[in-house]
C-alpha cells in the first residue's frame, strides 16, 4: 500500500520544465550580473566573475533539482558536477560560435556579433535543458513489486509461496 511519505511529487511536463528552467537560470544569471558589480567593487573583476560563476552555478543547480525538474530534493554531488559540465560546455559552444564568425568576418558589426552570440547562447541553452532534463535529474522509479491478494486465511499482503502465519503456529 503506498503511503504519503513513498510518493514523490510527480516530474513536470517538458513545457512546464523549460519554463522553470528559464525562470530559475534567468533570475539567477541577472543576479548574477548584479552580483559581479557589486563584488568587484572590493575584488578584481576576474575574480569577481570567477567567484559569482561557481556561486551561481550551484544556486542554478540547486533550483533545478528542487524546482524545475522535481528532483525530490537537493542535489547531490554528481548533479552538481555534471551541471557544471553541461554549463560548461554550454560556454565554449558559445565561445566557438564567436571564434567561427571572426574567421568568417574580420570585422563584424556590434548587431551581427549579438545576433550570433545570442542565437549560440539560445542554442547552448536548449542543449542544457535537455542534457539536465534527460541525463542529470532523470527519476528513476524503483521497481515495482508485484501486490498479491490475500485469500482465505492468508495475511494481507503475503505471497501465496509464503506459508501462512497460522501454518506455522502449528
Amino acid at each position: 500500500m503506498d503511503t504519503a511519505q513513498n510518493r514523490q511529487p510527480a516530474a513536470p511536463g517538458a513545457s512546464a520544465a523549460f519554463v522553470r528552467f528559464v525562470l530559475c537560470g534567468g533570475g539567477v544569471g541577472i543576479a548574477s550580473s548584479f552580483a559581479v558589480v557589486a563584488l568587484a567593487s572590493w575584488l578584481p573583476w576576474a575574480l569577481a566573475g570567477a567567484l559569482v560563476t561557481v556561486a551561481s552555478t550551484l544556486l542554478a543547480t540547486e533550483l533545478h533539482a528542487r524546482f524545475t525538474f522535481g528532483a525530490g530534493g537537493r542535489a547531490t554531488g554528481r548533479q552538481h558536477a555534471q551541471s557544471a559540465g553541461s554549463a560548461a560546455a554550454a560556454y565554449a559552444v558559445i565561445c566557438l560560435a564567436r571564434l567561427v564568425l571572426q574567421q568568417l568576418v574580420p570585422a563584424p558589426g556590434a548587431t551581427l556579433e549579438q545576433v550570433v552570440y545570442l542565437s549560440a547562447s539560445a542554442l547552448a541553452g536548449i542543449a542544457r535543458f535537455a542534457v539536465l532534463r534527460l541525463v542529470v535529474f532523470t527519476r528513476t522509479r524503483p521497481h515495482a513489486t508485484p501486490r498479491t491478494r490475500p485469500t482465505a486465511g492468508q495475511a494481507d499482503g503475503v505471497p501465496a509461496s509464503s506459508p501462512s502465519p497460522t501454518a506455522a503456529a502449528t
